[in-house]
């Protein structure tokens, strides 16, 4: 639990109740208050037709029934019909205005929500997977709207309805009224230890929710690896399992909200014994008229259904409540990264990238350790190194996805951290092995919005990304959908759009993450291409595995545990026959430098070397149980 959630756990239930409530209404309803009043007005002659309904009880019985004149007949006849029209049309007129305040609200407190988690740092999104915030943004919204309605209505509709009916009754007998309602003080505990109840699990079935809604997430987005490694059955296992906790918590929430009308009724039986023993006799001794009676009775009847509903409001508040304390807490949960309060200027012109003894760590683990190094404005930069060096931390840095703990990143002369935020975001292009695409057309995944692109411009960046090669064979052309995340394009077709997307940015620094590792020697052909076209006048920073890719950059970085060990040409630090003599030599050759020849360069103790070295594949190979 977060520590927003403990301190609101904290809370009595009227304050927080109160405290929900009031920020519900500041931020999204009091927007609609006209709307609002006009509905409580139509609620409120819904509400109240019940009450004249029950009133015509006693000159129906009285007159027409008993006494049989004709003439009332017609009037208590025509005054009850005008009741129900009345009650109909107020009854559609509130429904209408409440459907339409809350889809406003919804898809308002949607997008609000959609912004905020848009603009949490990178952190907020690793503790919280995707399948949470789906759930947050979709089901609680959804469950807010259902209930606040629900709660209007019951105030404009079944208070003014409970309240007038109650007139009637204390018209025809206060004491009548008072047996009537004799079992309201033994209401009062029950209903808030229900209530309590009902908020742990409904607070425990929205966790169970997200969690529901992560898992589908993880299956669907790697269904390959599912039904490569057969994990169907073991996902089904562990689905099965979070869906009958889920039923489990549901059926218990449930059981709370329906118990609070539940114990009302028992209160209405009790009641209604009361009354039926103590007006009978009253009539039977002819101080009350049976018109007097059937008002009365009547009106309780009414009374009690909407206390029902009200008592049910109760326990459904109760779980809107859960909802809208998750949803307050992601509206109120700010980024961790600013723009400074007075942002300096982006320099003029090209300029040098520099890393000036960047530290930075996750927790207790070191990811960059002292990373310094200079990247010319105008030359392709290299950046190698094994898996965990901190290669592609470098780049979160650069972008401002997470600032380091010690050291400056400067371009130019200026600290990045001096600069506006979305300024400096503004100054990259991406490419990455993971081709971030759209379930959109091909034309608006390369646009991404851009309204002042021309067709000219467009075709230009489609024909130097060779889109244009696959862009014909597509059934609608650039209007084709690609599916979701691009699935209908091949893993090439989709790094050849992300370039494409790229070329239009037309950006002064270009950041390139393992662009060709996931492609076909074919695909990698192409894509390397477009890539050259690409980092044509621009400062390119590259991240690469394959050291193939990087033997022409005018400088290569080689990282080692967060630190920068070597740099220089490819030439120049083959020359040196350092680490990266080591993995040029591993991916190169059959047989890297042996075992002697790294103890003699390390000033390690020799190893005996009875064989070449294998290459990493073999290794990996080797460590392989025999099947």
């Amino acid at each position: 639990m977060t520590n927003s959630s403990k301190d609101t756990a904290r809370l009595t239930q009227t304050d927080t109740a109160r405290q929900l409530i009031g920020w519900l209404w500041r931020k999204f309803l009091s927007k609609h208050v006209a709307l609002l009043a006009l509905s409580v007005v139509f609620m409120a002659v819904e509400g109240s037709m019940m009450g004249a309904l029950s009133w015509m009880m006693q000159p129906m019985f009285d007159l027409v029934f008993i006494e049989g004149k004709t003439s009332a007949l017609w009037w208590v006849g025509l005054a009850i019909l005008g009741i129900f029209i009345a009650r109909a049309i107020a009854s559609m007129g509130q429904k209408i205005l409440l459907t339409q305040i809350a889809q406003k609200v919804a898809a308002r407190l949607r997008t609000q929500l959609l912004d905020r988690l848009m603009l949490l740092d990178n952190a907020f999104h690793q503790e919280h997977p995707p399948g949470y915030l789906i759930q947050r943004v979709q089901n609680d919204v959804n469950q807010i709207n259902t209930v606040w309605s629900t709660v209007i209505t019951g105030a404009g509709r079944d208070v003014i309805a409970l309240i007038v009916l109650m007139s009637v009754a204390v018209s025809v007998d206060w004491k009548w009224t008072l047996v009537a309602f004799i079992g309201i003080p033994f209401l009062v505990l029950p209903s808030l230890i229900v209530q309590k109840f009902v908020r742990r699990r409904a607070r425990e079935a929205r966790d169970l929710g997200a969690r529901l809604a992560t898992r589908l997430d993880e299956v669907f987005h790697g269904i390959i690896a599912v039904k490569l490694n057969r994990l169907e059955d073991y996902q089904s296992r562990q689905y099965r399992e979070l869906t009958d906790d889920l039923v489990k918590t549901e059926v218990r929430s449930a059981a709370g909200v329906a118990a609070i009308p539940g114990l009302i009724d028992m209160m209405a039986g009790v009641g209604f014994l009361g009354v039926l023993v103590f007006g009978g006799s009253e009539i039977i001794a002819g101080d009350k008229t049976v018109g007097q009676f059937m008002t009365f009775f009547t009106a309780l009847g009414f009374a009690f259904e909407p206390l029902r509903r009200l008592g049910a409001v109760s326990g459904q508040w109760q779980v809107a409540a859960a909802s809208i304390e998750r949803l307050k807490e992601l509206l109120e949960t700010e980024p961790k990264l600013h723009s400074p309060a007075q942002p300096k200027a982006l320099p003029v012109g090209h300029s040098d990238i520099i890393f000036d003894d960047v530290h930075l760590s996750y927790g207790e683990t070191k990811v960059l350790n002292g990373a310094s190094f200079t990247a010319k404005a105008g030359e392709t930069t290299a950046i190698v190194g094994a898996s965990g060096a901190g290669k592609s931390t470098l780049f979160n840095v650069l972008t401002r996805l997470v600032d380091p703990q010690s050291g400056r990143v400067l371009i130019g002369d200026t600290n990045i951290a001096d600069l506006k935020l979305e300024e400096l975001r503004d100054q990259f292009s991406v490419v990455s092995q993971d081709a971030m695409l759209f379930d959109e057309s091909l034309r608006e995944n390369i646009l991404l919005g851009r309204p002042r692109i021309t067709e000219k411009q467009l075709m230009g960046v489609l024909d130097a990304a060779y889109v244009s090669d696959f862009v014909k064979k597509m059934p609608d052309g650039l209007d084709t959908r690609v599916g979701p995340r691009g699935s209908g394009l091949s893993g090439g077709q989709r790094q050849r759009v992300v370039i494409a997307r790229a070329l239009l940015r037309n950006t002064p620094f270009l950041l390139l993450d393992e662009a060709t590792s996931a492609l076909d020697a074919q695909s990698e052909v192409m894509v390397q291409q477009a890539l050259d076209k690409l980092s044509e006048r621009h400062t390119t920073l590259v991240i690469a595995h394959r050291l193939s890719t990087v033997r022409d950059a005018d400088k290569i970085i080689v990282m080692d545990k967060g630190r920068v060990i070597e740099e220089g040409g490819h030439e120049e630090l083959l020359a040196q026959n350092g680490t990266y003599a080591d993995l040029y030599n591993l991916q190169f050759t059959t047989s890297g430098p042996t075992a002697e020849e790294v103890a003699k360069r390390r000033n390690v103790p020799k190893v005996k070397q009875t064989r070449p070295r294998k290459s990493i594949w073999a290794k990996m190979m080797g460590r392989l149980p025999r099947i």
